[in-house]
């Protein structure tokens, strides 16, 4: 088994923990981040009867989106490589209606598709999760029709994205955890906007467009918030389930002490974020060259 292979079994492993967690939670999700996508999708302009490939779709509502654009004539794949993740969207694309939908479990960094083979790839959140992002996008390249669009999304800076980065921060801080190895797979590994623009050149792309757009999430309190976090985090997931309760009231008070900036007076709180939704194109050239 190569490196890539073993870091990818790694990272489908701890996806498989939490996709249940991201079926439970999609109306949480998609409430906060309804804006990112639609934005997206908005950028993205699908036309009727194109073919819209979804990357790392999760649920599917991103895409979902995007497939009400193209119409019967069109379709749009939505693909995880979680197997659990490709049937929670399968099973919300039935609540919908929705029929112009194919779902498939694809690894992004080894697309399972013929060269320029899409009009238009659409992914929400998923690159700077991949153990290589890079051939990521050098297999979307590859599948898109020269001319071909990319709309994707990723985090900002840790620092602008407290909700994320706090939890992960004080595991470390309270030497429950190893500091990640530089560019592991996380959040906050594409925050430099200069590196996305260099990978998206580097895979063969056109220069980006970048827009960031602001991320609130809302929780009725504290608890609301560490149950969520608790369900669709793997990193807190993992704490959970291995530290003592000693140690997971540390880590609980600790968190909750570092997010009081953001809750009112009632209690409630809106913990901030910071995306990147950035578009891009396949060169009018030979595919997948």
């Amino acid at each position: 088994m190569t490196d890539l292979e073993r870091a990818t079994a790694d990272s489908l492993a701890g996806w498989q923990q939490v996709a249940g967690g991201w079926a439970r939670r999609r109306g949480y999700v998609w409430d906060a981040s309804r804006e990112v996508g639609e934005l997206l999708v908005d950028a993205l302009d699908p036309q009727p009867g194109e073919t819209i490939l979804e990357l790392a779709a999760g649920p599917g509502d991103t895409g979902f989106l995007a497939a009400a654009r193209i119409g019967d004539s069109g379709r749009l794949l939505s693909t995880d490589f979680s197997p659990e993740m490709v049937a929670a969207a399968n099973a919300r694309a039935d609540e919908l209606g929705l029929t112009n939908v194919e779902h498939r479990v694809i690894d992004a960094q080894a697309i399972d598709l013929p060269d320029a083979s899409v009009d238009c790839a659409l992914c929400r959140w998923g690159y700077m999760l991949m153990p290589d992002p890079l051939r990521a996008l050098e297999e979307t390249r590859r599948v898109l029709r020269p001319g071909g669009r990319l709309a994707f999304s990723v985090w900002a800076d840790a620092a602008s994205n407290p909700w994320a980065s706090t939890v992960g921060r004080t595991v470390v801080e309270l030497g429950y955890v190893d500091p990640p190895a530089p560019d592991s797979p996380g959040p906050f590994r594409l925050g430099d906007l200069e590196r996305v623009r260099s990978l998206v050149e580097e895979a063969g792309l056109e220069s980006p467009s970048v827009t960031d757009v602001p991320v609130r999430w809302r929780n009725a309190d504290f608890e609301e918030f560490w149950t969520i976090v608790g369900d669709v985090s793997f990193t807190l997931r993992t704490m959970l389930a291995t530290l003592g309760q000693d140690e997971i009231s540390v880590l609980r008070d600790h968190v909750a002490q570092k997010l009081l900036e953001f809750a009112d007076e009632d209690g409630a709180l809106t913990v901030p974020g910071l995306t990147r939704n950035v578009l891009t194109r396949a060169p009018h050239g030979l595919p997948g060259g």
